[in-house]
């Protein structure tokens, strides 16, 4: 259960961000919900950006922790560059599992906009991490890394759209399957 008053927001946030929609879940129904008034919930946030980007924020920690924890396991260099995969499987498997990836639900629902944006720019966090770390971790295996790393970026993709229409377990064995083959088809001798 939360401990602290920003753990319950961020969770109902999220909750009902992610399985109801950003743009129909109004901030007071995130209140009630996390069981605070709404000017606690402006305290906390600031906005309903506000409230999205911490969501966000928190949510590449905790991505990011699960992609580093299958990175250490990796035993070789064709499994740092899979342990993209092997995180997903693991990330979905956590207490807060959403119906597919909260970024692309949200690049989804709201349009790039002119100027600074919060969440613009986690999204734009989230894209830079994936892309630079594949991209390294392809070095090692490929004359082409950014090739290489773009490809493995539209599997993961795929494989986080394909939880919208089958089982989670289906399409992340798949897609790691799909990743491997990549790897392999590409992979110096």
């Amino acid at each position: 259960m939360p401990t602290t008053t920003r753990d319950r927001v961020l969770d109902a946030a999220e909750s009902l961000f992610f399985s109801r929609g950003i743009a129909v879940t109004g901030v007071d129904r995130v209140a009630d919900a996390a069981g605070v008034a709404i000017a606690t919930l402006y305290k906390q946030a600031g906005s309903k950006d506000g409230l999205l980007a911490a969501v966000l924020e928190r949510r590449l920690a905790d991505w990011t922790a699960h992609w580093d924890a299958a990175l250490a396991a990796a035993a070789t260099d064709e499994d740092r560059l899979l342990a993209l995969f092997d995180a997903l499987v693991s990330y979905r498997a956590q207490a807060r599992p959403t119906q597919w990836c909260c970024f692309l639900a949200t690049a989804s629902e709201r349009p790039r906009q002119p100027g600074a944006d919060v969440v613009q720019d986690l999204l734009d966090r989230d894209t830079a991490l994936l892309t630079r770390r594949l991209r390294e971790l392809a070095e090692p295996l490929s004359d082409d890394p950014d090739e290489l790393a773009a490809q493995l970026l539209v599997v993961y993709d795929g494989a986080l759209a394909s939880l919208l229409r089958q089982a989670p377990d289906d399409a992340l064995v798949r897609a790691r399957r799909v990743a491997a083959a990549v790897v392999g088809a590409v992979r110096r001798p």
